[in-house]
């Protein structure tokens, strides 16, 4: 069915946004989100859980190399693209749920969200343990009662949950630098801290092997949907400060350049902040205190990431929205894209159903796994656009989140 016929079928019911009605300026940053969490979630994919918080626990030499990587993630990467990721998604939520009075696209959202915690549960479950389309989930049936606040009560209740919920725990833990030292060890242990080349070992044999089936991580991974709720008031926080964003023209890309400038200019302050962080966490040796807790680079991180986006934002402004479409058709295609990175990590990764290079890998040389990735990304998903509307599994999700036909071949 054409998009053409599917409007006079049913000139009445919600239907997905036709591809030239888009906001071109949310496909690009959100493409550009996209990529950008690949960055952070690789090393979770290839190193033991202990080595993402604490890089010296890595099967790897912590060398010059990957010490640099280390900083170059830390200080660009962590916290910021989720961050930005999530203020968009809050942009979705108003989108296609529209004002609350509308039940038609009320119901579509309910749905939308429904199935979405419905792919995270089995994302989750069979795949990944770092899967957050299920916290987006629970986080979007509690933000889409906001949506038709007015911009200013968003943004300000949006930053106080951030702020509650997410900073100031970070700020707490470099408390824990005061405590006596068997209570601190006490906790390390707990928390996984604590080096230990016999757990390390054990754990990447685990996972390269995955008891020899496809489904041999299902009792590892399971455990750890339940985190899910523990970052919905804080996302749930940016979804609601990139909803205020959007109502000022800000996220759609409306405002005037000096407001995308003074932007990328304060985001500059904060990285440069975020990068004295990362530099002082190296140089201390990344102590337990200090990697466990950013609090100015969480602090800085939805800033930064508008400071991204508002650098789009002026290229597309400048007219060289062309050489941005492979980023915009990624963003058209985040949902894919995604979960299309999991299936070639773990594929590369995990053993059973893959190749088994878990743990063979130093952060230094995971960035040409994440490069490779981001190339092959950028490269399929404007040819796969160019013969389709969307996504595979965005076809799939609009089409159970609007009961009806949607048109995916052109």
């Amino acid at each position: 069915m054409t998009a053409r016929a599917m409007a006079e079928t049913a000139p009445d019911q919600p239907r997905p946004v036709e591809p030239k009605a888009r906001i071109a300026a949310l496909d690009v940053v959100r493409g550009l989100a996209i990529l950008g969490i690949l960055a952070v979630n690789a090393p979770t994919f290839a190193l033991p859980f202990t080595a993402m918080m604490n890089p010296v626990a890595s099967p790897q030499p912590f060398d010059a190399a990957s010490q640099q990587a280390w900083w170059i993630g830390e200080t660009f990467f962590r916290f910021k693209f989720i961050s930005l990721f999530s203020m968009l998604f809050g942009v979705s939520i108003f989108l296609v749920g529209g004002d609350k009075t509308d039940e038609a696209r009320n119901g579509v959202l309910q749905r939308r969200l429904l199935w979405l915690g419905v792919f995270g549960l089995l994302h989750a479950t069979l795949f990944w343990f770092g899967d957050i389309l299920l916290t987006y989930a629970i986080a979007g049936f509690l933000v889409m009662w906001a949506r038709t606040w007015r911009p200013l009560p968003l943004i300000a209740a949006g930053l106080a949950l951030y702020l509650v919920f997410f900073v100031l725990p970070m700020l707490a833990t470099l408390a824990l630098g005061l405590m006596p030292p068997e209570a601190l060890a006490q906790i390390k242990s707990q928390m996984g801290w604590t080096v230990d080349p016999a757990a390390t070992s054990a754990t990447v044999d685990a996972y390269r092997t995955l008891e020899g089936s496809f489904f041999g991580n299902l009792r590892v991974l399971a455990m750890y949907w339940g985190s899910a709720w523990v970052m919905v008031p804080a996302l749930g926080g940016l979804m609601m400060v990139g909803l205020g964003l959007f109502k000022t023209g800000f996220l759609a890309g409306r405002s005037h350049p000096i407001v995308y400038l003074l932007v990328i200019a304060l985001a500059g302050v904060g990285l440069w902040l975020t990068a004295g962080e990362s530099t002082r966490a190296l140089e201390g040796g990344i102590s337990f205190a200090e990697a466990s807790g950013r609090p100015i680079s969480a602090a800085f991180a939805p800033l930064i990431g508008l400071g991204y986006a508002s650098v789009l934002f002026l290229l597309l402004k400048m007219g060289v929205g062309a050489l941005l479409k492979p980023l915009s058709a990624a963003g058209r295609m985040a949902f894919t894209n995604y979960l299309t990175q999991t299936v070639i990590m773990t594929t590369l990764f995990y053993g059973g159903r893959g190749l088994g290079w878990f743990g063979s890998m130093s952060l230094a040389e995971l960035w040409v796994v994440i490069g490779a990735v981001w190339l092959v990304q950028l490269v399929w998903s404007p040819l796969w656009l160019s013969r389709f509307y969307m996504g595979p599994l965005e076809w799939v999700w609009r089409r159970l989140s609007y009961k009806g036909p949607v048109p995916l071949l052109r």
